[in-house]
């Protein structure tokens, strides 16, 4: 089906990148590349890279929860090695797959990665598909203490010994309002809401009304280029979703799934092993689904995914999308578009 007409479609196969009134070569400007998974984001960051010169002019930062964690590489359509090599990713393999990171934690370490790359005369260029990631690094973020990993450490043995039920009913003794608002399903937020108490020794919700630096433009003293890329029609970036799990499933991601498993400390309450695909990969080793409703299944959390990341980009009303059913046509008309403005 069309896209919805409150995403901004104005213009198909047409971008017209909003507030790009400074060179791009100045070393005050942000490129953020969004969109749904599988529409071509990462194909487009590496062709900008080029285009502005190669990894000695640009540096891509990473916006994705799940590319973050070491050894889940098929499932997650990380770059590969030698694609790494050629166009570094910041903030890609990072954590190992036990650990948790939230959006306070991406948003320190992106505002590094940009200050780093500005130090080195590099144009930053942001790209993935975790909109709470990208919304937090662009908007501010409440001034919130940044991960202990002892506190962290110590709050999921505790989950992994009491569970999440006991966890938020902890939580929500200490701040009924956070916990009205955290499902204790939702280990992440749970975790991090507890972590934060035991740092400061207050309740979350009475810390989410400040703001720590305003908008990144304010913290950066960054002008802010927002791109996102669409496609026409729904059907043909489902047809892509199913392809594309189809060739990771060939190129070994059950094996890579085992491999984790077989680790032994780790469970399906993680953020890691909750990420699309590898959940109900970890159900089918698990002996609950056979093989072709783990593919299915998967491939139905995928799009539904894509479908949540595309409601997410109605809420900026400063991104402008390249709208195309061809990832190479994406890129190029990124490129092209800063090529007619002279951003070089």
């Amino acid at each position: 089906m069309p896209l919805p007409n409150s995403v901004n479609t104005k213009k198909t196969d047409k971008v017209s990148l909003k507030g790009a009134n400074k060179e791009v070569g100045d070393k005050k400007t942000v490129i953020v590349i969004i969109g749904p998974t599988a529409v071509g984001k990462t194909d487009a960051a590496m062709g900008l890279q080029d285009h502005l010169g190669g990894q000695l002019k640009a540096q891509i930062i990473s916006a994705d929860s799940a590319m973050i964690y070491k050894g889940m590489d098929i499932g997650t359509a990380k770059p590969s090695a030698g694609e790494l090599a050629a166009y570094p990713h910041k903030l890609v393999s990072i954590l190992d797959a036990k650990e948790i990171y939230s959006a306070a934690d991406f948003v320190r370490d992106a505002d590094a990665c940009v200050a780093d790359a500005f130090a080195e005369r590099k144009v930053p260029i942001i790209v993935g598909g975790t909109m709470l990631y990208v919304k937090c690094f662009l908007d501010g973020i409440a001034k919130l203490p940044y991960a202990d990993e002892a506190v962290r450490s110590q709050l999921v043995s505790e989950l992994e010994a009491r569970g999440g039920q006991a966890l938020h009913d902890e939580l929500a003794a200490i701040d009924p309002t956070a916990a009205a608002n955290i499902h204790p399903n939702n280990h992440q937020r749970l975790v991090r809401g507890l972590e934060v108490v035991r740092l400061t020794g207050k309740p979350l919700s009475s810390q989410w009304v400040d703001r720590a630096g305003g908008s990144a433009k304010v913290r950066l003293g960054a002008n802010i280029i927002l791109v996102g890329i669409l496609p026409t029609q729904r059907g043909v970036l489902h047809q892509r979703i199913e392809g594309r799990f189809d060739q990771m499933l060939e190129g070994g991601f059950v094996e890579e799934v085992q491999v984790l498993r077989q680790r032994g400390d780790l469970h399906e309450d993680l953020p890691s092993v909750r990420a699309v695909g590898y959940r109900q990969c970890w159900q089918f080793l698990a002996g609950n689904i056979d093989a072709q409703t783990m593919r299915n299944k998967a491939v139905v959390a995928t799009r539904q995914l894509a479908k949540r990341q595309m409601t997410w980009m109605r809420q900026w009303p400063e991104l402008d999308n390249c709208i195309t059913d061809q990832p190479k046509r994406a890129t190029a008309m990124i490129v092209g578009r800063f090529t007619s403005l002279g951003l070089t």
